[in-house]
């Protein structure tokens, strides 16, 4: 799956989520936004896709980034990253004190398999921001 093919993905599970106007807005000067959508309840949803293999973690510096246009360039009332791989300590960390929801290999499996909750509804469900 390509880097395109997987942002259109998550699109489609954001779609299939109830999520409005899901689209696929990622490309060279995206600022981090690689979907975007309105949730079921209204919220804004801006999320950046890392499509990585197994040996390679999503760092702090690649969420440092998105954290610095999620909400105040995007206008995000959730922010997501969601990768095929796994995040880093220090990349937990720093989404937690950002208020970033991170999605990793394991959430996304059951995202897609209809057996875990969807980015939006982990953070009023109260279930974990990490993973």
């Amino acid at each position: 799956m390509s880097a395109q093919e997987f942002e259109e993905a998550i699109a489609r599970l954001c779609a299939r989520g109830g999520c409005k106007d899901a689209a696929v807005v990622g490309g060279p000067g995206d600022l981090g936004a690689d979907v975007t959508a309105t949730t079921p309840d209204g919220r804004r949803l801006v999320v950046q896709c890392k499509r990585y293999g197994a040996s390679s973690k999503v760092g702090s510096q690649d969420l440092q980034r998105f954290g610095g246009t999620c909400f105040s360039v995007h206008r995000a009332d959730i922010a997501v990253v969601v990768t095929t791989s796994v995040f880093t300590g220090p990349a937990i960390r720093y989404a937690s004190m950002q208020n970033i929801v991170l999605i990793d290999k394991h959430h996304l499996a059951a995202w897609a398999e209809r057996t875990g909750n969807p980015p939006w509804q982990r953070l009023s469900d109260g279930t974990s921001r990490q993973p």
